[in-house]
């Protein structure tokens, strides 16, 4: 019975680090070669990141670096989602917690109104304010442009599965 309440203590330590990772921080850096001109390349990204609800919060031409401000709301499916794991998770605590103190009332089971607080600690944290920065920069040795852009690894995908121009991606 002892172990029975280990592994599902551990099982509990589990959820509650991925309900915590649900609203980590996932910037990343990837830097693009494209073969077309800097207006052409700053024109596209100004007016794709536009459309995605996204600002101009600064731009620092001797540097050619953009940076752009959105608001990126939280998912009522995933802290519905995460509610429920939080739910299964509670439920099986609270039986292994009946079995281990042989009660025949379903005293634990009331650990179960404390699962929707994994939605609510989803909702506050994961609505904030996502940053984007960008370089462009010329490559020395041809007349590729380097694009550098920082910014939330799901923007990142969605903006090079609809890039337009030729490009390649620079490791590092």
């Amino acid at each position: 019975m002892i172990s029975t309440f280990l592994l599902t203590l551990l099982l509990m330590i589990g959820l509650f680090f991925f309900i915590r990772g649900s609203i980590k921080d996932r910037t990343e850096i990837v830097t693009i070669s494209c073969e077309d001109s800097q207006d052409n390349i700053l024109s596209y990204l100004r007016d794709y990141f536009q459309n995605r609800s996204y600002k101009v919060s600064s731009i620092e031409p001797e540097t050619n670096k953009v940076s752009l401000e959105g608001f990126v709301s939280p998912s009522i499916f995933l802290a519905v989602f995460l509610s429920f794991l939080a739910g299964c998770g509670l439920f099986c605590f609270a039986l292994v917690l009946s079995m281990l103190f042989d009660t025949e009332t379903y005293l634990f089971i009331w650990l179960l109104i404390f699962c929707p607080l994994a939605g609510f600690f989803y909702w506050k944290g994961a609505g904030r304010i996502e940053k984007i920065v960008f370089r462009l920069d010329n490559n020395n040795s041809s007349t590729d442009t380097l694009i550098t852009i920082q910014a939330h690894r799901d923007e990142l995908i969605q903006l090079q599965s609809n890039f337009p121009f030729n490009y390649s991606v620079k490791e590092g």
